[in-house]
């Protein structure tokens, strides 16, 4: 299994959560503070959500690929750098309440694009709790950052 992941940074979390809901008719497969995502089985989609500043407009925010394994990652790593692209790993890497191996590269625009993994859930604990100072990522960019994007990227 694997699926194409869109990563938004939006202002209204609560907002965005009850549009992609409806849009896509279905509930977010985890919820955090700060933080939702969707497992979208139709079309496959892991659609991030990622709270951002009051008032600023929707951005993207990185791309990505969920594959099943980190042996995928692995066999993505090589592909991409005999592919000639510069990829940067990260095994073990804890982002947006998922412990996950991950490779990195960057498009030709500077977008940031991952091959990633789950491999567990970090901080169950906060399932369903929405409070603002218990995110680890508030919009300040401090989860996940790449070399492209140091102030941005996230899963």
């Amino acid at each position: 299994m694997s699926r194409v992941q869109l990563a938004l940074r939006v202002a209204d979390l609560d907002a965005a959560v009850d549009f992609y809901s409806r849009l896509f008719d279905t509930v977010p497969a985890k919820r955090r503070p700060g933080y939702a995502n969707f497992a979208v089985v139709e079309p496959p989609l892991k659609l991030v959500l990622l709270e951002g500043r009051a008032g600023e407009p929707t951005r993207m925010d990185h791309l990505g690929v969920e594959v099943a394994s980190p042996e995928e990652v692995g066999a993505a790593t090589g592909r991409l750098a005999d592919a000639g692209l510069a990829t940067r790993v990260e095994d073990g890497t804890t982002c947006c309440y998922a412990v996950q191996d991950k490779v990195w590269v960057t498009g030709p625009g500077g977008e940031p694009w991952e091959v990633y993994t789950v491999t567990a859930d970090a901080r169950p604990d906060l399932e369903g709790r929405t409070e603002p100072e218990l995110a680890d990522v508030a919009g300040d960019g401090s989860c996940c950052r790449t070399e492209a994007q140091p102030a941005a990227a996230c899963c």
